[in-house]
């Protein structure tokens, strides 16, 4: 199952190592990825192969918000069809 995720904050180092380093520990596949900065703030999408993920996704949503908070952003992951829903003109 793909995810989207989207990470959103003042920019610091370690923000992306942060993401990815869970992702890898949880067996979760980067499948695209687009990140940028504007006037300090970061931004970042991410879409995610989760079917292969060594825990529940809904396990995956509250451990990367977590990480999130740990690391002063915000962190989010929706199940693609979800996004793609809420989304649709």
């Amino acid at each position: 199952m793909k995810g989207i995720i989207t990470v959103v904050g003042v920019d610091h180092v370690g923000i992306i190592a942060k993401v990815c380093l869970l992702l890898a520990d949880e067996n979760v596949n980067i499948l695209d990825i687009s990140q940028t900065i504007v006037q300090g703030y970061f931004t970042m999408m991410m879409v995610v192969d989760a079917s292969t993920a060594e825990i529940p996704f809904e396990d995956l949503v509250v451990k990367l918000e977590e990480a999130g908070e740990e690391i002063g952003v915000v962190v989010r992951l929706q199940h693609e069809d979800i996004f793609n829903t809420m989304h649709r003109i």
